[in-house]
């Protein structure tokens, strides 16, 4: 717990989590706003309609989704900043040299990473439902749906699926980071694993979605959010799409194994200087 806590006050100070979480929920902000004030192109209220992510009650599911999408990039990168940071400002040296337990403290670094990815998810989703509301009243949208209880009803386990998705995503980061034992290196890798996840869904449908970045957005229900890696667009569509309660299970794998990976190499690595 001591471990814990520290590493939540860390990271409360860490500019990258102001930057990361500020800018996703600035750029969710903007897009809604710029949409709403184009006034959209289309006028049906299927998904092709650009004014559908101001119109409640869908508009939860269109920000969550939009969240999930981009959020995993970010949270790639975000897990894998902090992870480098441990190798690259020396900070698990000092910890190791002060006789904590090496696996102890990545597993707490990175259960706080977690607490602050789940109140930055809901942040960004909060600031994204107020623009939408902004958005509806610019485009005159009817917000009579702002309060179905039938939506407002699901958000709680889609959120709690959407954060457990994004942890995951943060710990492939993580994970990677902590092998190469460099921020730069971590970040480049984990971008570059993310978009070719996207890419590889053209030639091999029935693999990627198995694959993590596919396996977040299938257990939210997701067909696939903006950005890289959306499980539910183009020939991975084509495939047989798993159930979204076995997605949410491969994810919970995906994540205690990038875990699991990052705290034993960290306990067997050479820390020297």
């Amino acid at each position: 717990m001591r471990l814990f806590v520290s590493a939540l006050r860390k990271l409360s100070r860490r500019l990258a989590t102001y930057l990361t979480f500020g800018l996703l929920a600035g750029l969710l902000a903007l897009i809604i706003v710029a949409v709403a004030a184009s006034g959209g192109r289309g006028q049906g209220n299927g998904p092709a309609n650009p004014l559908a992510i101001v119109t409640f009650p869908g508009a939860y599911d269109l920000i969550l989704s939009f969240i999930l999408g981009l959020g995993g990039l970010f949270a790639v990168v975000y897990g894998a900043a902090i992870a480098g940071s441990e190798w690259t400002w020396g900070t698990l040296k000092t910890v190791v040299a002060r006789g904590e337990s090496r696996s102890r403290y990545v597993v707490a670094t990175f259960a706080a990473i977690a607490v602050v990815a789940g109140v930055g998810l809901l942040v960004s989703f909060g600031i994204g439902v107020l623009a939408a509301a902004l958005g509806a009243t610019i485009a005159n949208v009817p917000l009579d749906g702002i309060g179905n209880g039938e939506a407002l009803g699901r958000l709680p386990e889609h959120f709690l699926r959407g954060w457990v998705a994004i942890v995951m995503e943060g710990s492939i980061g993580f994970a990677i980071a902590t092998l190469a034992r460099s921020q730069l290196a971590g970040i480049g890798a984990g971008i570059a694993f993310y978009f070719g996840e996207s890419f590889a869904s053209l030639f091999l449908p029935n693999v990627v979605k198995y694959l993590p970045f596919n396996l977040a957005n299938a257990a939210v229900g997701s067909g696939g959010g903006f950005g890289g890696g959306g499980g539910g667009g183009g020939a991975a569509a084509a495939s047989t799409p798993l159930s979204a309660d076995l997605a949410l299970l491969l994810v919970a794998a995906w994540l205690i194994g990038s875990i699991v990976v990052a705290a034993g190499f960290t306990e067997r690595a050479e820390i020297t200087g």
